[in-house]
């Protein structure tokens, strides 16, 4: 069997797959930007909408964002066309070449970098992370493209509705094979065959209404002796996974060797459970019915549960803004979430919307709610160092594998339905003491940390147009305006606190720097003028604490 590296080789495939990419983000031109009159109260605030909103800030953004202001610049990024991750992955298919996760995830940092429709594809990665399928299933695994297709359902959905988008989910082929509704059958008590319980028990845990009940501001509701009271039970459980029983690959010829299908599944009454049952908050449903029927009466419970508004909420506050959001934030955003003001419940834009201009999320530093903030997920710090310097590599492909495994973390690669980190994770000592939960800290040890410091290593040190050793794979950035600052520390200090960390840096870090670049001749190490102190106060700034948190 060839390596990956030597297929790659003979084959031609890197070229290959530039191709197939090279209408993937596509840039904006000289697209004129409009006026308009609710602006950014100050650079800071604009850097620190786009490092929420976006993959990061870069030229065009930062430029249109100044000048449009907040509605309109939210309103180009709904109406653009969304960038999707199968069709790259289609061309190099029809090409006859082979199709691995690596390409997937090449597709995956090219528009995250470079597509224009920067909200939706960040939607779509916290998506990703709500309602999650991963790639290191071994059913999944083999199917990158599967995969692909699933990652657009949640780009097409991301600023449609909630209730829509679920049922899309709870249709796609790789859920059903993820979460062992496939093939899924009715009991068979002489065998002591059981329908399975897995996706009924995730889609209301993880994907809609959580564990406990919830007041509208998405605390706890107790019980007279003070405590949680439970959503669910496990009759609920076994209910729901009787509706989701009888559904297989579409246009499968055979239940039990059914072909792979990236379309909708499809049901077979013969193995669907049709008797009565007794749903979620007492809904019965009379045997005979439809599969299809159910399904979406299951569904409508669901996604009508007073829960589902503050449990999304919370999660897309934290995914976007803040990990500790205060109840009050939630509960405003929950409310469009139940209404977007013209009657429609589960509206996602609305809900975007309302979670990146509320108060709470454009309060200035300073003025913000105690523990606001969040620890920045490592695939976005180093996109955000890509998208703010113009980073690209040569041959048009991102070949990144070494960065997820040092990062920890890869787009639909999790070690389980749970994601990366838990919602509700608390690090041990001085936050958790605080009462403050912190998601990404589960993925933040001292191993992953030192490798993610060498991560921005390789991508700073051998990462700038210039570099000696430079390979048509490097990822290079565009540091002529940073190099033109080269001689005055000051200024470039502000420039890159700017760019890095969405405002000033303190001043204890600031005078750190400060000394430590006025001790490098702009002639060091025979690099040309400014380039060794540029680099060292990119990667200083890049690995610090105050880049690593979003405030």
């Amino acid at each position: 069997m060839k390596t990956l590296a030597a297929e790659m080789g003979s084959v031609g495939l890197w070229p290959a797959l530039a191709l197939c990419l090279a209408g993937c983000g596509a840039g904006s031109g000289a697209e004129p930007i409009p006026v308009g009159q609710d602006l950014p109260a100050d650079a800071a605030d604009l850097m620190r909408f786009l490092t929420q909103a976006s993959f990061g800030p870069d030229d065009f953004e930062v430029a249109y964002l100044g000048q449009a202001g907040f509605s309109l610049w939210l309103e180009r990024q709904r109406t653009l066309p969304a960038s999707l991750h199968a069709p790259p992955l289609q061309a190099l298919a029809a090409l006859g070449l082979p199709v691995y996760q690596q390409h997937r995830e090449q597709v995956w940092w090219k528009l995250a970098v470079e597509a224009p429709d920067q909200l939706r594809q960040r939607m779509a990665f916290a998506l990703s992370q709500i309602l999650v399928v991963s790639a290191q299933n071994s059913s999944l695994f083999d199917d990158p493209l599967g995969c692909a297709r699933y990652y657009d359902l949640l780009v097409e959905g991301a600023f449609g509705n909630y209730r829509e988008l679920l049922e899309r989910i709870a249709l796609a082929p790789q859920m059903g094979s993820y979460l062992s509704m496939l093939k899924n059958q009715k009991q068979a008590p002489d065998s002591g065959l059981r329908p399975d319980e897995n996706f009924a028990r995730e889609l209301m845990q993880l994907f809609t209404i959580g564990l406990h009940e919830l007041e509208p501001d998405g605390q706890l509701r107790l019980d007279p002796q003070g405590q949680p009271i439970p959503t669910y039970g496990q009759d609920q459980v076994e209910a729901l996974a009787r509706v989701f029983t009888g559904w297989t690959y579409a246009g499968a010829s055979s239940w039990e060797w059914p072909a792979l299908s990236h379309e909708p599944m499809e049901n077979w009454p013969q193995y669907h459970d049709a008797g009565p049952k007794q749903l979620l908050g007492g809904l019965e449903l009379p045997g005979g019915q439809p599969a299809a029927l159910e399904l979406e009466l299951a569904l409508d419970a669901l996604f009508e549960h007073p829960n589902m508004g503050p449990f999304l909420a919370r999660r897309l506050i934290q995914r976007f803004v803040t990990s500790n959001p205060s109840p009050a934030y939630v509960a405003r955003v929950a409310a469009v979430f139940a209404d977007d003001g013209s009657g429609e419940r589960g509206d996602l834009w609305a809900t975007l919307v309302a979670l990146l201009l509320d108060p709470e999320a454009r309060a200035p530093r300073g003025e913000q709610t105690p523990g606001f903030g969040k620890l920045k997920e490592p695939l976005l710090r180093i996109t955000g160092l890509w998208r703010a310097f113009e980073g690209r590599p040569q041959n048009g492909v991102y070949k990144t594998w070494y960065v997820d495994d040092e990062l920890g973390q890869a787009p639909l690669r999790s070690p389980s339905v749970f994601n990366f980190f838990a919602p509700d994770y608390q690090h041990p000592g001085v936050l958790s003491e605080a009462g403050l939960v912190a998601p990404e800290f589960q993925i933040t040890d001292a191993t992953r940390i030192t490798a993610t410091t060498n991560a921005f290593d390789v991508a700073v040190f051998q990462g700038y147009q210039g570099f000696a050793w430079a390979t048509p794979a490097s990822v290079l950035m565009d540091l002529g305006t940073e190099l033109a600052l080269a001689g005055d520390i000051e200024a470039l200090l502000d420039h890159l606190g700017l760019w890095l960390t969405a405002g000033p840096l303190s001043p204890g870090l600031r005078a750190i720097l400060s000394a430590h670049l006025a001790a490098i001749p702009l002639d060091a190490g025979g690099l040309p003028a400014g380039t060794q102190r540029v680099l060292e106060a990119l990667y200083l700034i890049a690995t610090s604490p105050e880049a690593a948190v979003q405030l």
